[in-house]
């Protein structure tokens, strides 16, 4: 028996995707990263749908800038495995940001999304520069700011 009031489902080509931009100064890291990551989802949009995706591009400037809080710069480590036996390594997020500073806030995005080939599909749509200078010009981003 079909429903009385199926949901309406848009197909991905007729889906509307916005370019918007944000700038990490100051920013706490993971109360950003959660903001990013409902935006590339699609959760801000009524026709949200857990399966599929309908979220917009996002790039993030000035990642280098982010804020953690206490001392998490000293104490939060980031662990990576090089793939031989004993081949455990770790960095602080202080070694992390001098290394590499997009990575702090592209980590905490990625364990916000979900764990399969969409969160992966997803992740792509984000773009993180640690300067405040992108080559996304053409896509006239929108600025996002997170005021609440």
């Amino acid at each position: 028996m079909k429903p009385s009031n199926p949901t309406p489902m848009i197909p991905p080509t007729a889906v509307e995707r916005k370019w918007y931009v944000v700038d990490a100064t100051d920013q706490t890291l993971g109360r950003l990263a959660s903001r990013i990551a409902a935006v590339v989802r699609g959760k801000n949009k009524p026709e949200f749908a857990p399966h599929w995706d309908n979220g917009d591009f996002v790039v993030v400037i000035n990642a280098e800038k982010v804020r953690l809080t206490g001392r998490k710069w000293q104490q939060k480590r980031y662990w990576r495995h090089t793939g031989y036996p004993g081949g455990i390594r770790s960095r602080t997020a202080e070694e992390m940001r001098d290394h590499k500073p997009e990575f702090l806030l592209q980590a905490a995005i990625r364990g916000m999304l979900p764990k399969n080939r969409l969160g992966r599909k997803l992740l792509k749509k984000v773009r993180i520069y640690a300067g405040p200078d992108h080559p996304h010009v053409a896509q006239n981003p929108e600025p996002l700011s997170f005021d609440a």
